[in-house]
């Protein structure tokens, strides 16, 4: 029989609501067994987790709000409920299928921002078995043109910003057949995305995948080299909440979550599709063109939303202002992933608003790999401890397993099953996916801690590690360490060469707005001070270089790689 996964007794309701089963899958399907986990043979997320919805809500058993609902802060509005985005995305996988002439394993680049178009595009491509390829708007014309000869897509989706850009390169892509614009005009060689599916019929069949079947490509950049095609399929993606749902957001059909993460990366499939769909919960969507603190606060103050899911420097910008003169509206529950949030801003939002962050690590590859769960105690400076389904551990160089408190690479077992919500790996790249596997375990790259209770620290990226006169020293501890300093709004942490010590600390501060000083030099010493005083005093910055602002990737993550090449640049 199946092993449950889950906190709770696998009944028909949760908190008197609603919910999908494991079961409801395996009626359909034989199961397999994988280690001491039932699984489909079959299964696609759109019949057998979004069309399920659709029947409870048309039997009046689904609460009343929407499982879609989109705003673009103009005034602009879409609402649409599971038996609606069915019918759309129906509609559009006829169009891929019928128009486009996409088949079952073809695959789709769609570079789109945050509109409602994006979310028909991932589920009609669920039913029509075809790959989606998400990529963040901010793509350049050489970023398309990568994409698009290394993963051989037939199709692509995008708006009229980016046009011009596919355009320029368009005659190098040999396998681009179809170009689809989401936009109220017209431009030559392009067919009008909204036009098209608003005249097809809503007569479709959803493909019959496998569990193991390609369903998204993420793009995910390394150190070196040209980004690899990470691909996930259809289990690990879409089967894999319904084994672990509650693990790191447990909503409700009745809960209204937002994401504000970028459509091109992973954070916005978990948060913003599979994992909340799921529960039978409603999708909020802000278009936000620009990531405004006011916007933000607005919103929450405007919306019910339940859930918050943002990066750590959402979060750093929001205890910038006045959050406690805000009223939100509903919102119980606020997520941080993407990189580690400093005990200081979470302290900060903590006494400001009267909810704890709970932390989420983990990696395109894996999906969420730790989180603090509802109810759990926040530990400041800790990610929380394993997500069910994995096994994770601190391990050193031999793969050997490293006792609480000792430093260590984090890792999740792989061998001799891995786990469910893996990524199937690297297309075409076997050696980057065998590069990923240490003895019985993928290796993420990271560095970091668990203490005796379970809690995962994270310390840095392996290549993050400065060490100094034969110390190792975690960026993320000085960096937590500054933050606490009045004068200090953000910063982060690099090596700097040193003709003696090898390499030093260096720390690029951005000062709060209410800091002023005309004495940069005495700011130094004292910052200096402030760190010898709250962490070991050979961790302390002996380079500081103040900056307006942060090299940031689109998602919020600060780029310390860029950083350092600058300051190694400079021997």
């Amino acid at each position: 029989c199946c092993v449950w996964l889950r906190k709770v007794p696998p009944n028909r309701t949760f908190h008197g609501h609603p919910r999908l089963l494991t079961s409801d899958v395996y009626s359909q399907y034989e199961p397999v067994r994988r280690g001491k986990q039932e699984i489909p043979k079959y299964f696609n997320f759109a019949s057998d987790v979004l069309d399920k919805w659709s029947e409870i809500e048309k039997a009046g058993k689904r609460p009343s709000n929407p499982a879609f609902w989109w705003i673009n802060g103009e005034g602009e509005e879409v609402k649409w409920s599971f038996e609606e985005l069915g019918f759309l995305s129906r509609q559009v996988a006829n169009v891929l299928t019928k128009v486009c002439g996409l088949q079952k394993g073809d695959r789709i680049v769609v570079i789109l921002p945050r509109v409602p178009e994006w979310w028909l595009v991932i589920v009609a491509c669920m039913r029509a078995g075809i790959v989606l390829i998400p990529g963040i708007s901010q793509l350049s014309a050489k970023d398309i043109l990568y994409r698009l000869q290394a993963s051989k897509a037939t199709c692509i989706v995008t708006d009229g910003t980016l046009t011009p850009a596919v355009d320029s390169v368009a005659s190098e892509c040999q396998f681009l057949k179809t170009k689809l614009i989401v936009s109220k005009g017209s431009r030559e060689g392009w067919l009008n995305f909204t036009d098209l599916y608003k005249n097809q019929s809503a007569d479709h069949s959803c493909v019959k995948t496998r569990i193991q079947d390609s369903m998204i490509i993420f793009f995910t950049s390394g150190t070196t080299g040209s980004p690899k095609m990470a691909e996930h399929s259809q289990g690990s993606l879409g089967f894999r909440p319904l084994l672990s749902e509650r693990y790191w957001l447990d909503l409700a059909p009745s809960d209204v979550i937002w994401s504000t993460a970028d459509t091109g990366w992973v954070v916005a499939s978990l948060a913003s599709v599979f994992d909340p769909w799921v529960f039978g919960s409603c999708i909020f969507v802000h278009k936000l063109p620009r990531i405004e603190s006011t916007a933000i606060l607005n919103t929450l103050c405007r919306f019910p939303i339940d859930t918050l899911v943002s990066a750590p420097t959402l979060f750093r910008m929001l205890v910038q202002n006045d959050v406690s003169s805000y009223k939100f509206m509903n919102l119980k529950h606020c997520v941080s992933g993407g990189e580690p949030l400093n005990p200081e801003v979470l302290e900060q939002w903590k006494s400001k608003t009267g909810l704890d962050i709970h932390e989420i690590y983990g990696q395109t590859e894996t999906g969420i790999i730790c989180s603090g769960f509802k109810g759990m105690k926040v530990k400041p400076g800790s990610m929380g401890k394993a997500a069910p389904l994995y096994d994770v551990q601190i391990v050193d160089k031999n793969a050997n397993i490293l006792p609480p408190g000792q430093q260590g690479e984090i890792a999740v077992r792989s061998k001799p099953i891995k786990p469910l919500g893996f990524f199937s790996g690297y297309v075409d790249n076997p050696k980057k996916t065998a590069e990923t596997e240490r003895g019985d375990f993928y290796v993420t790259g990271d560095r970091g801690t668990v203490d005796e209770d379970g809690y995962f620290h994270f310390i840095g990226r392996d290549d993050d590690i400065i060490i100094s006169s034969g110390y190792r020293i975690g960026p993320f501890e000085v960096e937590n360490a500054l933050i606490e300093h009045p004068a200090v709004a953000e910063t982060a942490v690099v090596s700097s060469p040193d003709p003696l010590r090898g390499e030093v600390v260096k720390a690029f501060v951005v000062l709060s707005p209410t800091f002023s000083s005309s004495d940069l030099e005495s700011l130094t010493w004292d910052l200096q001070e402030h760190v010898k005083k709250t962490t070991a005093p050979y961790k302390y910055p002996r380079k500081v270089e103040f900056v307006q602002e942060l090299p940031k990737t689109v998602t919020g993550k600060i780029k310390r790689n860029e950083l350092r090449k600058k300051e190694w640049g400079r021997m």
